[in-house]
């Protein structure tokens, strides 16, 4: 067997080596290194992709977060609502720019932010909701826009772990995560569904005015050389990046299959064993993998551990030679850059259970049965000790 990678980038390179090489040196050749034509190029197939209007890249998933809330006028004192559970640069972004984070309670089957939270925490200051679709499955948007729409708030999307998911709303329409609210952010970081070999990021619009807003933003705030029209940043993603992201961009719904796949094994060996909650993968909040969609892109496969020690299955994987991760061990409220006096603890019972129950497991588009069989049966073995 060969070694277990809790994200395999080699394996996944080695398949598509030759031709991420040639459009690697093709922009040496070129030196076209900032703002190429594999950056416009990259941008138009994207937006193709994603049936959205405007994708606007930029250095990083941060960025593209902390641009979007920029691009639409938030001002210091502004109230954002966002998750608790998620990794900190959601809140970090607020944070700098002087707004101030509202953090709330998720849902206890697939992790996202709680519908009924957002309605409870939304004042006068509410501006603007960031719904995250963690691990790779949407948010309630339905819910989220309706809410939006009856308080006038803008909804950004943090698609940073699920670029490529379908969303199917009550009506029956499809539309890819990201393209549902007014903009949306995502992150090419190499070990995203959708990565590059570096840091890599964008921004995602229906609206043409935002989008001339941020392409202004991301390039210093200059539409014209030396001409700086709004407050803006430098935040341009490379040729090189683009060159990556174009190779991969064709492979990306393949790549996603491939982690439904994985998932679909894990849950069928875990069916049944106490102790352990599967991660959701349909529509619908069920333990069901989807076969007919790809409502679920599993950036994560994230298991419950219930009335076990988790932490001393993380140990017992780590020496059998199995990665793993807690995402998150720590929630946001807890952490000591956001400590606000505003938080109840009895206001997070989810996350707060949730820190000491997930676990994720090696995900990828590399996966083999051999490995996904050595890693069900030496987590089932250590569990069924309980």
């Amino acid at each position: 067997m060969k070694k277990i990678e809790m994200v395999d980038l080699k394996g996944q390179y080695q398949k598509i080596k030759e031709r991420v090489d040639s459009s690697i040196l093709n922009v040496i050749e070129t030196t076209a290194f900032v703002n190429g034509p594999e950056v416009h190029q990259f941008q138009k197939e994207l937006e193709t992709y994603l049936g959205v209007k405007h994708v606007i890249p930029c250095a990083n998933g941060t960025d593209a977060l902390q641009i979007a809330m920029m691009g639409l006028g938030l001002k210091p004192g502004d109230e954002v609502i966002t998750a608790d559970f998620t990794f900190a640069a959601t809140v970090e972004v607020i944070a700098l720019l002087q707004l101030t984070p509202v953090l709330v309670d998720v849902d206890p089957v697939n992790f996202n932010i709680d519908v009924e939270a957002i309605k409870k925490s939304i004042t006068p200051k509410t501006k603007a909701i960031v719904p995250v679709h963690l691990f790779g499955l949407a948010a309630n948007m339905d819910e989220i826009m309706a809410i939006a729409e009856e308080h006038n708030l803008y909804v950004i999307e943090d698609n940073a772990q699920g670029i490529g998911a379908d969303y199917t709303s009550k009506d029956g329409t499809k539309m890819k995560t990201g393209t549902i609210g007014h903009v949306a952010s995502t992150s090419f970081f190499p070990s995203k569904n959708l990565g590059c070999y570096g840091d890599g990021g964008a921004i995602f619009t229906n609206d043409d005015d935002l989008a001339h807003t941020i392409r202004g933003i991301v390039n210093h705030g200059m539409y014209v050389r030396y001409h700086h029209d709004v407050v803006g940043v430098n935040s341009r993603l490379d040729s090189i990046q683009a060159a990556v992201l174009r190779a991969k961009l064709p492979l990306l719904d393949e790549y996603n299959a491939a982690r439904r796949n994985a998932a679909r094994k894990y849950s069928e060996a875990f069916a049944g064993v106490k102790n352990i909650v599967t991660p959701t993968g349909f529509c619908n909040n069920t333990q069901t993998i989807c076969d007919v969609c790809d409502c679920h892109v599993f950036h994560q496969y994230t298991l419950k551990i219930i009335n076990a020690d988790r932490d001393a299955l993380v140990n017992h994987l780590n020496e059998k030679g199995i990665p793993c991760g807690v995402y998150y061990p720590i929630p946001l409220h807890l952490q000591k850059a956001y400590r606000d006096e505003r938080y109840k603890e009895e206001d997070f019972t989810v996350t707060n259970q949730l820190i000491n129950e997930v676990i994720s497991l090696p995900m990828h588009t590399e996966l083999d049965d051999e490995q996904i069989d050595f890693i069900t049966k030496t987590v089932i073995n250590f569990i069924e000790k309980y």
